[in-house]
C-alpha cells in the first residue's frame, strides 16, 4: 500500500476580500455610533448602542465570504470539536479566572491596591462563569469576523505578523469607546497605547486557542470570558482605588505575559502549522486491492 503525502492548506491574502471586510465592520459600527449618540442621543454604555460591536464583524465577514469573494465558509471554523477540543475549551473557560487573580495579585504585591472589604464579589464566579457560556453567541461574531476571517489573510505565511496586525487593527476599532465616554482614561494617549497592547495580547491568545481546536467557539468562549469574568473582576475590585488608566495597565500584565509565552515559546507558529496541515487520504493501487470476482 501507498500513502499519498498530506498537503499544507495555505489562506490566500484577498486583498478586495480584506478591504471589503474592514469597510464594512469599521463603517457600520462607526457609523451606528454617530447615529446613536450624536443624532439620537443615546448612551455608549447603552447594550443597544454597544450591540453592533458583536454584529458588524460577522456581517462583514458573512457578505465578503458570500458575495463578494464567493470562497465559502470551509475554513471559518464553525465546526464545534468539544471531543478531541474540550482541554482548549476548559482553558478557554476557566483561564479568565486565572488571569483576574493575576491583576488582584499583582496590584496588591506592588502596592496599588487595598482590600476594602470588597472580595465578597469574588463569590459571584460560578455566576459569571454560567453567563458566559450562555453568551458566547453574542461574542463569536466578533471571533467570526476578525479570528476567524481577518487574520489568516494577512501575512498568511507569518502567523506572528497576522496576530500582532490583527490585534492592533482590533484595538483600533475600539477606540471609540475610550473616546465617547465607556472607559475614562486620565491621559487618552497613554491609555489608548496600553489598550492598543492589551487587544493585541488577547488576540494573541485568542488565536492560538482558535489554532489549536481549529474552531471558533473556543476563541468565543474565551473573548466572552475576559469581558464577563477578567474585566467585571478587575473592574469591580481595582477601578475604584486604580482608576481606568492604571487599572488597563494590570490587566494587560497578565494577558501579555501569557501572549509573551505563546509567542516566544513558538507555539503560535506550531499551532498555525498544524492547523494547516490537511491529511489526504491512504491511497491502495489497484493492483493491490483484493480481488472480489476472482482471480
Amino acid at each position: 500500500m501507498i500513502e499519498v503525502q498530506g498537503q499544507r492548506r495555505r489562506a490566500v491574502a484577498n486583498p478586495v476580500g480584506v478591504g471589503a471586510f474592514l469597510v464594512i465592520a469599521f463603517g457600520a459600527t462607526w457609523l451606528w455610533y454617530s447615529v446613536a449618540i450624536v443624532v439620537l442621543g443615546l448612551s455608549i454604555v447603552n447594550p443597544v448602542v454597544q450591540l453592533p460591536m458583536g454584529v458588524a464583524p460577522a456581517v462583514a465577514a458573512m457578505v465578503v465570504r458570500r458575495w463578494i469573494t464567493r470562497e465559502g465558509f470551509g475554513d471559518a471554523g464553525l465546526a464545534v470539536r468539544f471531543r478531541e477540543s474540550w482541554r482548549w475549551y476548559l482553558g478557554a473557560w476557566l483561564g479568565p479566572v486565572g488571569l483576574a487573580a493575576a491583576a488582584v495579585g499583582l496590584a496588591l504585591i506592588i502596592g496599588l491596591w487595598r482590600s476594602d472589604g470588597g472580595l465578597s464579589v469574588v463569590r459571584t464566579v460560578p455566576i459569571l462563569l454560567v453567563m458566559v457560556v450562555v453568551l458566547v453567541p453574542v461574542y463569536w461574531g466578533e471571533e467570526f469576523g476578525w479570528t476567524s476571517y481577518l487574520r489568516p489573510r494577512l501575512f498568511p505565511d507569518r502567523p506572528r505578523r497576522s496576530v500582532l496586525t490583527t490585534g492592533l487593527i482590533w484595538a483600533v476599532w475600539h477606540y471609540p469607546l475610550a473616546l465617547l465616554g465607556y472607559i475614562n482614561f486620565s491621559n487618552v494617549v497613554l491609555g489608548l497605547a496600553i489598550w492598543t497592547i492589551s487587544f493585541i495580547a488577547q488576540e494573541t491568545i485568542l488565536a492560538w486557542l482558535y489554532l489549536r481546536s481549529r474552531s471558533v467557539w473556543t476563541a468565543s468562549l474565551a473573548h466572552a470570558g475576559n469581558n464577563m469574568v477578567l474585566s467585571f473582576l478587575a473592574g469591580e475590585l481595582l477601578a475604584a482605588q486604580l482608576g481606568d488608566t492604571v487599572l488597563t495597565a494590570v490587566v494587560a500584565v497578565p494577558l501579555g505575559v501569557v501572549a509573551a509565552w505563546i509567542m516566544l515559546t513558538g507555539r503560535l507558529d506550531r499551532a498555525a502549522t498544524a492547523a494547516s496541515y490537511v491529511p489526504r487520504p491512504r491511497v491502495t493501487p489497484l493492483s493491490h486491492q483484493p480481488h472480489l470476482l476472482g482471480p
